[in-house]
């Protein structure tokens, strides 16, 4: 387990502090917690550290039965398909990958340095199995009705947008999806405004891969972050696939 001054102490504990008060959990199990941050890279280097790829496979399913759940009881209306549908735009990859970079989880994360060097604290990857490691730390420590809300206040915009449609026209989710895809990392969008407090107007761009390939303006931040997601969803999928890993999955997808 992941005990001693080399967790307790380091530099980053201040960004794990920090981490559980934005999930909104008190820790119980530093251990718990510490293992759930702990990428296989990390472990390589500390012998005798365990990963936090049991935490993750317990996550996912405690995620599962969650998001399962709020959806059958809120949606009594919806058909299966559609509840499926609804599950399946929250609980992937590139959401759970969001939702962490949301929170600021990879500055909190234990990786190798090797890991650490190459961008290891943005990789969509790393960030979305980081993720359900701590829903399956956080249900360990804490129990389910903890994990339950720390999960509905995390993705409970996101399931109500998703059960509201298809979400064919939600170019954030459909770039994010993308970029996950082709280049393992996840769009960054930035926001000005302008105007007085009764009329403002935002402006978002989004950045890709280094590039900024959209702009968007509108009343509201996430309209404005829609346009500019949307002008950067067709500019890349007008372009040729990069080669490497990404290539091959985004050609499967």
């Amino acid at each position: 387990m992941l005990t001693g001054p080399d967790v307790v102490g380091d530099q980053a504990a201040g960004e794990r502090a920090g981490l559980a008060a934005r999930l909104g959990w008190k820790v119980t199990s530093q251990e718990l917690f510490a293992q759930a941050l702990a990428h296989r890279s990390w472990c390589a280097e500390h012998p005798g550290r365990e990963p936090n790829e049991r935490l993750e496979f317990l996550g996912d399913a405690v995620l599962g039965l969650v998001v399962t759940d709020y959806l059958y009881r809120t949606y009594q209306d919806l058909p299966e398909g559609e509840l499926a549908k609804a599950r399946a735009a929250v609980v992937n990859s590139s959401s759970l990958a969001g939702t962490a970079r949301d929170l600021q989880v990879g500055n909190a994360l234990f990786l190798g340095k090797g890991e650490d060097s190459s961008g290891g604290r943005l990789k969509p990857s790393i960030l979305a199995d980081a993720m359900e490691a701590l829903i399956g730390a956080i249900y360990l420590d804490a129990g389910y009705g903890v994990v339950n809300e720390v999960v509905l206040e995390l993705l409970g915009e996101r399931l109500r947008e998703a059960a509201r449609g298809p979400g064919d026209e939600d170019y954030k989710t459909r770039l994010q999806e993308l970029c996950a895809q082709t280049y393992d990392e996840l769009p960054l969008y930035r926001i000005a405004d302008s105007g007085p407090d009764h009329a403002k107007v935002f402006q978002a761009e989004v950045v890709v891969a280094g590039r900024c390939l959209g702009q968007g303006s509108g009343r509201s931040k996430k309209q404005a972050e829609q346009m500019a997601a949307r002008h950067a969803w067709f500019a890349l999928k007008s372009e040729p696939v990069p080669s490497g890993e990404g290539a091959d999955e985004a050609k499967a997808g």
